[in-house]
């Protein structure tokens, strides 16, 4: 028996992948504005620092984020499988009228 063609088995489109991508790297930016925010507002100490130190820091996780989530969500997903069609060769054969 032959194995059907899933519609669930297709990837994610394209559109949908960067609309995910953009919406992590936006909460990221925003995780990072407040950080800055807070750096300026604090005054000096360990929470001065901590903020900085992720105001810095924060843009390079979020596209590693970002892009790291995207590849595991699509390797989940099974890839599309081109048909097999399996012919054998008695249907190529024609009947003599002598063999009957």
């Amino acid at each position: 028996m032959t194995q059907r063609q899933s519609v669930t088995s297709i990837e994610v489109s394209p559109e949908q992948e960067r609309k995910s991508r953009f919406l992590k790297y936006t909460i990221a930016m925003i995780v990072r504005v407040i950080c800055i925010v807070l750096a300026v507002l604090l005054p000096l100490g360990w929470f001065t620092v901590i903020f900085g130190i992720g105001a810095i820091f924060l843009p390079y996780f979020a596209v590693i984020v970002a892009n790291t989530a995207s590849a595991n969500q699509t390797d989940k997903t099974a890839k599309a499988q081109a048909p097999t069609l399996s012919i054998s060769a008695d249907a190529f054969r024609v009947k003599d009228s002598n063999e009957s």
